[in-house]
C-alpha cells in the first residue's frame, strides 16, 4: 500500500510542477509589458450600491485620470443610502461623468447585472473599462495602461485587482495571496491562449463584445459573475489578452475579518461552478492536487517510508513552485508575499476545503 501511495505521490508532485512551469510560467516569466498609448475613446463604469464613503473617496480619482477622451458612467443600483446623492454632485461637478439610475426591478431584484447593463446601453464610447466602487487606480496613468492593450484583434484586456496591505495583519497576507495566485492562473492561461475568469475589479473590452453573447442574459439568473461569467463565455485565444504594467494596476480595500472574506470567497467558488466544463477541470485539478501534495507526504513521512525521496520531492516542487510565484509576484508588485508562501499556501488550501463543504450546505449570499 505504501508503494502505491509513493507512486500516487511521485504523479501529484509532476502534476503540480506541470502547473507551475507549464502553465503559470508562461506569465511567470514573460517580458515585461510596454505601454503604448492609443488614445481610444473610454467609458469606464462603476455600479455602485450602498456605498456612499468608497465612492466619495475614489471617484474623483478616477476623473483625474490622464487621458484625453473619457467619460465616467456613474450606476446607482438603488442605494438605501446617500450614494445617489454623491453621484448626482459629481455629474455635476465633472462634465464628463454620466449618471445612471437604477430602480428596483421585480424581475431583476437586486441584480447587479441588470444595472450593470443599462450602464453598458448608456456609455457613449466603445471601449469599457470597468472597476468596483471600493477600488480606486494605483496610478493616473491607468486608463492610458489598460487601453494601451486593446488591438484590432484584442477586444476583452484582463487587468490585475491588488488588495491594500494592512502592517501585522496575516489575514491580510492569506487574501492578497490568494489574489496573486488567483491572477497568475487567469493571466497565464489567457497567455496560453485559453482565457477563462476576469476581475470585475479591473476589466476592459470593446462594447461589441458585449452584444456579440448577449450580455450577460445566459446567466442573468446566477447573482454573481458579470466579470468571470462573461469573460468565461466571451473570451478566447483570438480577442483576449492581459495588461500587467504597474500602472494598470488597481487597488481595493481588504476585508478585515475572516468571517467577511470567507463569506466573499464562498461567493466566488460558488460561481466557479459554471465555468466550461474544461476550465473547472483544470482548477479542480490544481487544487486537489495542491491538497494531495499535503496529504500524501504525512503518511508516508509517519512511516518513515522512503523518506528521503519524499522530502526531496517536497523540496522540489516547493522550489520550482516558489520561483514561479516569485517571479510572479514581483511582476504584480506583491514581493512581501513570497516569502510567506508555504504556510498561506496551506492556510488557503484548508480554507478552501471549508468553503467547499460549506456550500454544498448552505447558498453564499450575493449583491442586495
Amino acid at each position: 500500500m505504501l508503494i502505491l501511495i509513493l507512486y500516487f505521490f511521485i504523479f501529484i508532485v509532476v502534476v503540480q510542477i506541470s502547473y507551475y512551469l507549464g502553465v503559470f510560467g508562461k506569465f511567470a516569466f514573460v517580458k515585461a509589458q510596454k505601454i503604448m498609448p492609443k488614445r481610444i475613446p473610454i467609458s469606464v463604469i462603476v455600479c455602485a450600491k450602498n456605498e456612499e464613503e468608497n465612492v466619495a473617496n475614489f471617484i474623483p480619482l478616477l476623473a483625474e485620470q490622464n487621458y484625453p477622451d473619457f467619460e465616467i458612467v456613474l450606476i446607482d443600483d438603488a442605494s438605501s443610502d446617500n450614494t445617489l446623492a454623491i453621484f448626482e454632485g459629481f455629474e455635476k461637478q465633472y462634465p464628463n461623468v454620466r449618471l445612471v439610475k437604477v430602480e428596483n426591478n421585480e424581475a431583476f431584484w437586486g441584480n447587479k447585472k441588470y444595472a450593470l447593463t443599462l450602464g453598458i446601453k448608456a456609455a457613449k464610447k466603445e471601449y469599457l473599462l470597468f472597476t468596483d466602487a471600493d477600488c480606486y487606480p494605483t496610478s493616473k496613468d491607468w486608463i492610458i495602461a489598460m487601453s494601451s492593450q486593446f488591438t484590432m484583434q484584442k477586444t476583452i484586456v484582463l487587468g490585475y485587482g491588488k488588495y491594500e496591505k494592512i502592517a501585522n495583519s496575516f489575514l491580510n497576507k492569506i487574501i492578497r495571496f490568494e489574489t496573486l495566485l488567483t491572477a497568475i492562473q487567469y493571466f497565464s492561461w489567457a497567455k496560453i491562449g485559453h482565457p477563462y475568469m476576469g476581475v470585475g475589479r479591473n476589466l476592459a473590452y470593446k462594447k461589441e463584445e458585449f452584444f456579440n453573447v448577449n450580455g450577460f442574459i445566459e446567466h442573468m439568473q446566477i447573482r454573481s459573475g458579470d466579470d468571470d461569467l462573461f469573460v468565461n463565455q466571451a473570451a478566447n485565444a483570438r480577442n483576449t489578452t492581459i495588461a500587467y504594467t504597474p500602472e494598470s494596476f488597481t487597488l481595493s480595500k481588504p476585508k478585515t475579518t475572516y468571517k467577511d472574506w470567507f463569506t466573499q470567497k464562498r461567493r466566488h467558488v460558488a460561481t466557479a461552478n459554471y465555468y466550461k466544463p474544461l476550465d473547472k477541470l483544470q482548477l479542480g485539478v490544481f487544487y486537489c492536487s495542491q491538497l494531495l501534495f499535503i496529504l500524501l507526504p504525512i503518511i508516508l513521512l509517519a512511516f518513515q517510508f522512503q523518506w528521503i525521496l519524499v522530502l526531496s520531492l517536497i523540496v522540489l516542487r516547493y522550489l520550482v513552485a516558489w520561483i514561479v510565484v516569485g517571479f510572479s509576484a514581483g511582476k504584480l508588485k506583491e514581493n512581501d508575499i513570497k516569502f510567506w508562501f508555504p504556510i498561506v499556501e496551506i492556510v488557503l488550501i484548508f480554507t478552501q476545503i471549508n468553503i467547499f463543504i460549506t456550500n454544498i450546505f448552505s447558498k453564499p449570499v450575493h449583491w442586495k
